[in-house]
C-alpha cells in the first residue's frame, strides 16, 4: 500500500510543475500517475526489501499529447528513491531518450520539487578501450587481435588513424575528452572506432590495467549512484543476455519504465536468437589456433598454462574438422529450396531438424560446450596468476591472452546456443523455435551458409530474464492494444494474468478535432493494378496544393507507381521516401510549409511512427492501404505455422491486430497536439466492406465519419 507520505510527496510534485509551467492537469495524465503509483505501491516485500509476489507489472495505453514522460517519472521516481531501487527508463529510439533526458527529466527536476540525480547508460563500445589503444600506439601483436569480426577486412590502422589514435590518447590524458565516443567534437568513422573499442566478450574487465582509468568503468561506477537512469531496450536486453546487472544495476533492483514499450517483444526476439556462419567459423577458427599457436611459442608462458592452453587447441581443431560434413548437407537442403522458388533460404517447417543434422548439431553442441569449458577454466588461470603476480610474462601481455581466451569462449558460447537448438527435440517445444538456413554475404562480398534459431515470441524470455526478476516494471506507448484489447501485446510480452492494465484518455476532442473520410472507390485495394490506377486518379482531387499533406503506402512499388503517374506539377510539390534522406525530407517539407506554400511527402512505414508534424505541416493524412503484412519472415512464418497447427487462425490472431495496430500508429500522424485538426482519408474499401476491416475501423480513435 502507498503510505499518505509518497501521495502527498507524488501530489505535491505534480502541482508545482503544473503550476510552474502554467500548465492545467489532463484527465489521462492524472489517471496514468496515480495507476503507475498505486501498482508499485502496492508490491509486497519481504524484510530485506526483495519484492515477495507479483502484482508488480502493468501496461497503459496513453496517446499522443498525454504527457507520458512527466506522469511515469513524477509517479516512479519518489516510491524508487523510499524503496531504495534504481529507476531504468527505457525508450526505443535514440531521439525519445535524447529528448527525455536533455529535455524532460531536467525541466521535471527543475519545476517538481523532487530531489533525484540521473545518468545516461551505454554499452562497452561507445567507449574507447585504453589496452586496445595502448597496444596499437605501441604497435601490438598481430596475433593478439580480436577474434569477432572475421567476415571484415583487418588491416593496420594508416598515418591518419594514427594520428587521431593519438590525439584521442593526448585528450584523454589531458582531460579534454572522457573517452565517450558522442562526446568527441567529430565523427569517428565506424571502421577507425571499432579498433579502439571493446565489448563484453574481449574487455578483461576489472583485471584490466587501465580499469582505474577505463572510461567504461567511470560511467557504469557513477551510474550506480544515479536514481534514474536513461537507457534504451536494447542496452537493457544486452544486459539481461549478460544475466543481468553486467551493464545496469540488477534486475531485482531496478524499477523499469518500458517506453513505446510495443517495440519491445520484437527486440527481444533479435536478442535471443542465435546464428552460426559456415565460412566465417571455419576461418575464426584457424585464427584462434594459431592465436592459441603464437602464445604457446611465447618462452614467457607459465608451463602451467602451456598443457591447458594445447588442449584448448586440440579441442579447437576437432571442432574445426567435424563442421566439414555440414557444408553438403545444407548445401543440398538449400538447392531443395531454390528449386522450388524459394530465393530466400529453407525454412525447417514447424522447427523440425532432418535427424542426420539433428545428430551433427548434437555433436558440435557437446564440443562447442567443451571449447566453453575449456576456455574458462584457463581463464581462471591466468586471471589468478595474474593476481598473485605468478607470471614471468609482463602484465599488458597476460591481458593480452585473457582478450584471446574471452572472445573464443563468446565465439564458443554462440555457437553452442545455435547447436544446442538445433540438436533439440522441436516437438516437445511450446511454442516451437523458428529454424532456417540462409545464403548472407560476408564483408567481401562473397556468400556464406548462415544457420538461424530464433523465438517465435519473447513471452518466455521476458518472463524468464525480466519479469520473474524484477522490482516492478511498467510499459507504455500509444499503441499496446488492438482491437480494443491488449490480448496481442499480453501474448507478446509474456504478461501474466496478474498484471494490471489500463487505456487513459486521450486529451484531444477527435470528434471535433479530426474528420475519418472513406470516399467512394470502384476498385477492391487487393487489386494492385487498379488499386494503383485509382490511387493516381484521385490523390489531386483530395490533396489541396496550398496543405501540408503525409500520403502513407503499403509497399514501395505502389509509392513509386503512383508518383510516377501522376502530372509533372504535382510530382514537383512531392517529397518522396528514397528521394532523400527521412531527415532531410522533414527538414524541406518544413520550410516549404513555413513559407505558406503546400507540401506533400510520399512515405512508407517509417513515416507512419515517430514522425512529428504539428499543426500547418500536417493537415491531411491519406493511407493508401490498409497496412496488412505478408509473413515473408522466417520468425513470422514460423509463428503463423505454430498457431495454425492449433487450430488457430494466423490471419484475424497475427495479421488483422497488427495492420490494426499500425493504422492506429499512423491517424495518429495527424493530431499532435490539442489545437491541431485536419483529415485523415483510407483509399481502401476493405475497412468498411469486410467484417475484419470493420473491426480494425472500431478501433481507431473516435474520429467524425465521412463514409461515402
Amino acid at each position: 500500500m502507498l503510505s499518505e507520505d509518497l501521495k502527498q510527496e507524488i501530489q505535491t510534485a505534480y502541482r508545482s510543475f503544473l503550476s510552474a509551467k502554467s500548465l492545467r492537469p489532463r484527465t489521462g495524465q492524472r489517471l496514468m500517475v496515480a495507476h503507475i503509483a498505486r501498482m508499485l505501491g502496492s508490491i509486497k516485500r519481504n524484510q530485506e526489501g526483495i519484492r515477495s509476489a507479483g502484482d508488480h507489472l502493468c501496461a497503459i495505453e496513453a496517446g499522443t499529447g498525454t504527457g507520458k514522460t512527466l506522469a511515469y517519472t513524477l509517479a516512479a521516481i519518489p516510491i524508487a528513491k523510499a524503496r531504495d531501487k534504481t529507476l531504468v527508463i527505457a525508450t526505443a529510439t535514440i531521439a525519445l531518450q535524447e529528448q527525455i533526458l536533455f529535455r524532460d527529466l531536467p525541466d521535471i527536476l527543475q519545476h517538481s520539487g523532487l530531489d533525484f540525480s540521473v545518468s545516461l547508460a551505454k554499452g562497452r563500445r561507445r567507449y574507447l578501450c585504453l589496452s586496445k589503444l595502448d597496444q596499437i600506439l605501441s604497435g601490438g601483436d598481430a596475433q593478439t587481435l580480436p577474434l569477432l569480426n572475421l567476415d571484415d577486412k583487418q588491416s593496420s590502422p594508416d598515418d591518419a588513424n594514427l594520428g587521431l589514435y593519438t590525439q584521442l590518447a593526448e585528450n584523454l590524458a589531458t582531460g579534454q575528452w572522457s573517452g565517450d565516443r558522442d562526446a568527441w567534437d567529430t565523427v569517428i568513422d565506424d571502421q577507425s572506432w571499432s579498433r579502439v573499442t571493446t565489448d563484453h566478450a574481449q574487455c578483461t574487465g576489472r583485471r584490466c590495467s587501465h580499469v582505474k582509468q577505463c572510461s567504461f568503468f567511470k560511467a557504469r561506477d557513477s551510474m550506480g549512484q544515479a536514481d534514474v537512469v536513461v537507457a534504451n531496450h536494447d542496452l537493457v536486453l544486452a544486459d539481461l543476455a549478460l544475466g543481468g546487472g553486467a551493464i545496469l544495476p540488477p534486475p531485482e533492483d531496478c524499477i523499469y519504465i518500458f517506453d513505446e514499450a510495443h517495440h519491445l517483444p520484437d527486440k527481444v526476439i533479435n536478442h535471443f536468437s542465435a546464428n552460426v556462419r559456415l565460412g566465417a567459423t571455419e576461418r575464426w577458427f584457424e585464427q584462434a589456433e594459431r592465436s592459441l599457436a603464437a602464445i604457446i611459442s611465447l618462452p614467457a608462458l607459465d608451463l602451467s598454462l602451456r598443457g591447458p592452453m594445447e588442449t584448448l587447441m586440440g579441442t579447437l581443431s576437432q571442432s574445426r574438422k567435424a563442421m566439414g560434413p555440414l557444408r553438403p548437407m545444407l548445401e543440398a537442403l538449400l538447392e531443395e529450396a531454390s528449386a522450388a522458388g524459394l530465393s530466400r533460404g529453407y525454412r525447417f517447417v514447424d522447427g523440425l531438424i532432418p535427424e542426420a543434422l539433428a545428430s551433427q548439431s548434437r555433436d558440435l553442441n557437446q564440443g562447442f560446450s567443451e571449447l566453453v569449458s575449456q576456455a574458462e577454466q584457463l581463464l581462471d588461470k591466468v586471471q589468478e596468476g595474474l593476481d598473485k603476480n605468478h607470471f614471468k610474462a609482463p602484465h599488458e601481455e597476460v591481458e593480452q591472452w585473457l582478450t584471446t581466451l574471452s572472445a573464443i569462449r563468446y565465439r564458443c558460447q554462440a555457437g553452442a546456443l545455435l547447436w544446442s537448438s538445433y540438436a533439440s527435440d522441436a516437438s516437445k517445444e511450446k511454442p516451437p523455435q523458428a529454424r532456417w538456413l540462409a545464403m548472407v554475404e560476408t564483408g567481401q562480398g562473397l556468400l556464406d551458409i548462415e544457420l538461424n534459431a530464433s523465438p517465435i515470441l519473447a513471452a518466455n524470455a521476458l518472463r524468464y530474464s525480466l519479469w520473474s526478476r524484477c522490482y516492478g516494471a511498467v510499459m507504455t506507448s500509444a499503441t499496446l492494444t488492438a482491437l480494443g484489447s491488449f490480448n496481442r501485446f499480453s501474448m507478446r510480452a509474456g504478461l501474466a494474468s496478474d498484471a494490471s492494465f489500463e487505456v487513459v484518455p486521450s486529451p484531444f476532442n477527435h470528434v471535433e478535432a479530426g474528420e475519418l473520410y472513406i470516399p467512394k472507390m470502384d476498385c477492391d485495394a487487393g487489386d494492385a493494378v487498379a488499386h494503383t490506377e485509382a490511387l493516381i486518379n484521385m490523390l489531386p482531387t483530395l490533396l489541396n496544393p496550398e496543405e501540408g499533406s503525409l500520403v502513407l503506402f503499403a509497399s514501395r512499388k505502389q509509392m513509386r507507381g503512383v508518383y510516377e503517374g501522376l502530372p509533372s506539377e504535382w510530382q514537383a510539390r512531392i517529397l518522396a521516401q528514397d528521394s532523400l534522406p527521412k531527415h532531410e525530407i522533414l527538414s524541406r517539407h518544413r520550410e516549404v510549409v513555413d513559407k505558406g506554400s503546400g507540401s506533400v511527402i510520399f512515405g512508407l512505414a517509417s513515416f507512419a511512427e515517430g514522425v512529428d508534424l504539428p499543426g500547418n505541416y500536417c493537415s491531411h493524412v491519406i493511407i493508401a492501404k490498409i497496412p496488412f503484412s505478408v509473413p515473408e519472415d522466417p520468425v513470422e512464418e514460423a509463428l503463423a505455422e505454430w498457431i495454425s497447427r492449433n487450430n488457430g487462425n494466423p490471419f484475424m490472431e497475427i495479421t488483422v491486430p497488427d495492420a490494426a495496430v499500425r493504422l492506429v500508429q499512423a491517424s495518429g500522424r495527424l493530431l499532435r497536439k490539442e489545437s491541431d485538426r485536419g483529415r485523415i482519408t483510407i483509399l481502401d474499401r476493405r475497412i468498411v466492406s469486410r467484417h475484419y476491416g470493420r473491426k480494425i475501423l472500431m478501433s481507431m480513435p473516435p474520429y467524425q465519419h465521412n463514409i461515402e
